[in-house]
């Protein structure tokens, strides 16, 4: 569901209800799976330019949840019976404004949880981006591509959603237990 048919209907949205092991247990629009804490699915994806830098953005004010912070990671909730796969691409090219993106490429999955209620799981992907990007204005405030040093710089400096934190630690930590096994 596009941002563009507005908050009320973004809460509408019905997900699939998992467990702790990723089985659907049941579905919920997504404004009572929030309200109520129920574990969902989401797909981030982190979107390099030609240049290797990583697309960051500060979310709306309006949005459902972690409004008003910064990103590294475009994304968002997997819809019901819909795939992490299908969901990664729909939401990047929903967010980055563009179509005809390559498919996202599959890192990892975790499980977030921020010890307060709210959980989901999050299947993490990369794709590369050589389209002029055009956001959402009712997802994205403002963007940039930044280096990768330029970023690490950042992430003391600005308020970060705690998911796509969650997401980058891991996704360091898996590229350093990559580069570190021997070749």
């Amino acid at each position: 569901m596009s941002a563009a048919d507005g908050p009320a209907r973004a809460a509408d949205e019905i997900l699939d209800i998992v467990d702790e092991d990723d089985r659907v247990t049941g579905r919920s629009p997504r404004g009572e799976a929030y309200a109520r804490k129920l574990r969902h699915r989401c797909a981030f994806v982190l979107v390099r330019d030609a240049e290797g830098r990583i697309f960051v953005h500060r979310r709306t004010p309006t949005k459902l949840v972690f409004p008003s912070l910064y990103d590294m990671f475009v994304g968002g909730v997997v819809g019901a019976g819909e795939s992490y796969d299908q969901a990664a691409l729909r939401e990047a090219e929903e967010e980055l404004g563009v179509s005809g993106l390559p498919r996202p490429e599959y890192l990892f999955k975790f499980l977030y949880d921020d010890g307060a209620g709210r959980t989901w799981w999050s299947a993490v992907y990369e794709v590369r981006c050589d389209l002029p990007v055009r956001p959402q204005a009712e997802e994205v405030a403002w963007h940039a591509f930044l280096t990768e040093a330029e970023l690490e710089r950042r992430l003391s400096e600005w308020a970060w959603t705690p998911d796509s934190l969650a997401a980058y630690e891991r996704l360091r930590a898996t590229r350093a237990r990559e580069r570190e096994r021997p070749g």
